[in-house]
């Protein structure tokens, strides 16, 4: 089963970083927040991944085409045909990427129906390049096959951006509640589809408007309710905020971990 990772956007709302680069490529750490993102799939054995690139697109091209060179030791023959040598890539990650340009302004309906000849008559995974989390991709297609359904969510509880002060009927503050849960769920992505869902994207749409709409007016739609950990990147707060989860070294969404600290 393929991943369709949505890369496309300008991430407005982060220009501090996206200005230069697209918001994917924002790094977390040492590494893009595209690369944590693919390492959550991979710890669960999904390594075939399809990026829909859009604004700065090359960046995301150029570091793939150079993955290997800019992870590893390796010593590279100028001047003749020998192939580069590398020394300690120990082959963690077996992924195969493909890259389509899917339009510089597309809407995310767009991009994903653009993708269609490269997914097949077949069911995919599909989130965006933006966001983390400790969800279980293997419960989570559990879920989807029981469903059966055309289209699984996953739904969180987002934290909300605000405390919360309670009053009492004297309106006397009662208690502070900092940074509670929303009450509502929201989607998150990580997200399951059948092959059907290409049949509901016609026009220049955004996948989350007329599509999923439509889909869950059928009673297509199925929601995976996720209690753990997810955190989007859609601001700079948020960006500082994932770099210290990471730089403390308990990150949360970092699942493929052993509970030695090897890498699997």
């Amino acid at each position: 089963m393929k991943v369709v990772i949505l890369c496309g956007g300008q991430g407005a709302r982060l220009r501090q970083e996206t200005e230069f680069k697209p918001k994917p490529m924002v790094e977390i750490g040492d590494y893009p927040i595209l690369w944590h993102i693919m390492k959550i799939y991979s710890h669960y054995g999904f390594n075939d991944f399809v990026l829909c690139l859009g604004y700065k697109g090359e960046m995301i091209r150029q570091y793939f085409a150079n993955f290997e060179k800019m992870s590893y030791d390796c010593t590279v023959y100028i001047g003749n045909d020998k192939k580069t040598k590398f020394f300690n890539s120990n082959a963690v990650d077996k992924w195969n990427v493909t890259l389509v340009n899917t339009g510089q302004t597309s809407e995310t309906g767009v991009r994903i129906k653009t993708v269609e000849p490269f997914i097949g008559n077949n069911p995919f995974m599909l989130t965006y390049g933006d966001g983390v989390s400790d969800i279980n991709i293997t419960k989570l297609l559990k879920f989807h096959k029981a469903g059966g359904k055309a289209v699984t969510i996953t739904g969180v509880f987002p934290v909300e951006r605000f405390g919360i002060v309670e009053l009492d009927a004297e309106s006397n503050v009662t208690s502070f509640l900092e940074k509670p849960l929303a009450c509502n769920l929201i989607n998150a992505g990580f997200m399951v589809c059948e092959p059907e869902v290409f049949k509901y994207i016609k026009g220049n749409v955004t996948f989350e408007a007329d599509p999923l709409r439509k889909l869950a007016a059928e009673g297509k739609v199925d929601c995976f309710q996720h209690f753990g950990f997810w955190h989007p990147m859609d601001t700079f707060r948020d960006f500082q905020r994932l770099s210290r989860y990471w730089s403390s070294g308990v990150a949360p969404w970092k699942v493929w971990e052993n509970r030695a600290g090897a890498k699997k």
